[in-house]
């Protein structure tokens, strides 16, 4: 049988030897690009104005930019871990730390599902293995619309035991500054993860009056963070959001993330190369903190047949 060939509207903008094909879409003056790749979001700009510090068609993704983290976010310590009697063992990447570090799927190719001008729906699968013996399907959708874009997760429990999952996201968001140190930066989160030197959590504090406190918002400065916040502040619509400023008020960024994303890592960036360190902040939704396959802590366990869904988004202001 001939393979039916993909529509005008089906096909992807380009493709690269860094990131696969390249599925762009728009809304007004908004402008995304998503990559095969890890379903990586490697651009987001409004009127050429960039929104997310991302990274070029040629590049790949250094430094997690714009990757979706899967099935655990952050770090995973020694690489192992015990679920229900099975044991996983995934590899090293963060070598000096010994953590297997943001997952299995930001460099698998994803497939698309789905699109129309203003989205796409991307998908993967997870088949056993040793790093995660378990059979987990992912679909992800981008969408753009008034309030900017929103990113819509599920997964799928497609095997036949129970699985541990969590999620998280790593886009870079930028307001125009040269470096971090310019930004107003408020973080809705009343406590914050204490981490050993490995990066893993060993226990929570509360933020207030302490450098880490940015409830009502203040200027970065030189504070370092790469800290987990949890204790998040929600409106009323049940969505915690993180608002990051340009110093002169001209405009800034919003994250946000429903309640399905109890944790966010806030990352300075001063580990990066030189070119990049400080230069932008990475604000990353998470389901769980870091670990939290060996820890157990709001881990989600996923039954056989069943589906997890969380959003989160990214609104320019």
């Amino acid at each position: 049988m001939t393979p039916r060939r993909p529509t005008e509207d089906q096909r992807p903008a380009e493709t690269t030897a860094a990131t696969g094909d390249q599925w762009v879409i728009g809304h007004g003056h908004q402008r995304a690009v998503i990559t095969e790749v890890g379903a990586t979001l490697r651009s987001f700009t409004v009127e050429d104005r960039p929104v997310i510090d991302g990274f070029g068609p040629a590049e790949w993704s250094h430094g997690g930019r714009g990757q979706v983290l899967a099935p655990w976010p952050n770090r995973l310590g020694d690489g192992r871990y015990t679920f229900e009697g099975v044991e996983g063992e995934a590899p090293i990447n963060e070598p000096p730390r010994n953590n297997a570090i943001h997952g299995l799927v930001r460099w698998m190719p994803w497939r698309m599902v789905g699109r129309a001008q203003n989205r796409v729906s991307m998908a993967c699968e997870l088949h056993p293995s040793p790093a995660y013996p378990f059979a987990l399907k992912l679909t992800l959708e981008y969408r753009l619309g008034r309030d900017g874009l929103t990113a819509v997760a599920d997964a799928d429990n497609i095997g036949p035991t129970d699985l541990p999952f969590g999620l998280g996201f790593h886009p870079y968001l930028t307001v125009g500054t040269a470096s971090v140190d310019m930004m107003r930066l408020t973080v809705p989160a009343d406590h914050r993860l204490i981490a050993d030197d490995r990066g893993l959590p060993t226990g929570r504090v509360p933020v207030s009056g302490s450098e880490f406190d940015f409830t009502e918002g203040r200027i970065i400065g030189v504070t370092r963070l790469d800290t987990g916040f949890t204790g998040l502040r929600r409106d009323a619509d049940g969505r915690a959001r993180v608002e990051l400023d340009h110093p002169d008020g001209d405009h800034g960024v919003t994250l946000w993330a429903d309640e399905r994303f109890g944790y966010l890592m806030i990352y300075t960036g001063d580990t990066l190369e030189p070119d990049v360190r400080r230069r932008s902040l990475a604000v990353e939704p998470m389901s769980c903190p870091p670990d939290a396959f060996r820890s157990g802590t709001d881990r989600t366990v996923l039954r056989p047949g069943t589906r997890w869904t969380g959003s989160w988004g990214i609104t320019p202001r």
